[in-house]
């Protein structure tokens, strides 16, 4: 926390996400954009800073910090950087101390000192009470970088309530296996909003897609990848019918990946 602003911190109310739920997109990306998250918090924060002078002074902080980040290696941009965050952190700071009340009119001041900082996590924390979760979400999910990713469908599973980690790994398998057929695509959304979405499920999935089943055929496999109980026992005593002993035991022991085979031994 920047010296002197405790005071404005204290009068934040905070609710929504933590600070360690936010940080997990900088984990999730090696290639986590420092400019796009910087311009994107300061693009929902800045307007929601009530006095024009502060949110001016803002303004400008926050348009020299994203050329500096853009063009790292200009020191002439660093230098200017920095002066334009200490000046605008000694305004909040001077701002503070002098409120009189509980509400010191600089909460989304002091979460944009924080974001042009660096500290875009503790920025999205102190900013999620004034600017709401959503466009927060969509200036991390920008800022991911991922080629092949799903953006849409992340932000959907992040709006229903999954992790970071788990909404990434959803938008990196519809994108990579977007030539899926549509009800591979739609078991994967549904997985992935349960919270089942793991390796050994886009596995047999993908298994599937090369099988190219019937629509008779893909029924089937949805049914057996949602453990179909009596679709699974009959299966397996297909396969064991069919000289596929080790495929039927697998099949009824949960392993998915003799889903695709089972399914195929359906006719077409």
């Amino acid at each position: 926390m920047f010296p002197g602003m405790a005071m404005a911190a204290q009068s934040a109310q905070y609710r929504g996400h933590t600070t360690e739920w936010w940080a997990q997109f900088q984990e999730v990306s090696e290639r986590f954009d420092a400019a796009s998250v910087t311009e994107g918090l300061a693009d929902v924060i800045i307007p929601k800073i009530p006095s024009p002078l502060l949110r001016r002074e803002a303004e400008i902080a926050a348009e020299v910090v994203v050329l500096h980040l853009n063009k790292p290696l200009s020191e002439e941009l660093k230098a200017r950087a920095m002066r334009a965050i200490h000046r605008l952190v000694a305004t909040v700071e001077r701002l503070t101390e002098r409120a009189t009340g509980d509400e010191t009119g600089t909460e989304a001041a002091y979460a944009l000192c924080h974001a042009l900082d660096g500290r875009w996590a503790e920025a999205a924390a102190e900013a999620e009470p004034l600017v709401g979760t959503q466009v927060l979400l969509k200036a991390f999910v920008k800022a991911l970088r991922l080629e092949r990713f799903d953006n849409g469908l992340a932000v959907r599973l992040l709006r229903a309530g999954q992790s970071p980690q788990t909404a990434v790994q959803a938008g990196l398998v519809v994108g990579k296996y977007s030539w899926w057929p549509t009800w591979l695509l739609k078991i994967v959304t549904e997985r992935a909003l349960a919270g089942t979405l793991d390796e050994a499920t886009i596995t047999a999935l993908d298994q599937c897609a090369y099988a190219e089943l019937s629509p008779a055929q893909a029924r089937m496999a949805r049914r057996l990848l949602n453990g179909d109980e009596t679709l699974v026992d009959g299966a397996a005593l297909r396969l064991e019918t069919m000289g596929e002993p080790e495929a039927a035991a697998k099949l009824r022991e949960g392993d998915l990946t003799a889903v695709a085979l089972a399914a195929r031994l359906i006719p077409l």
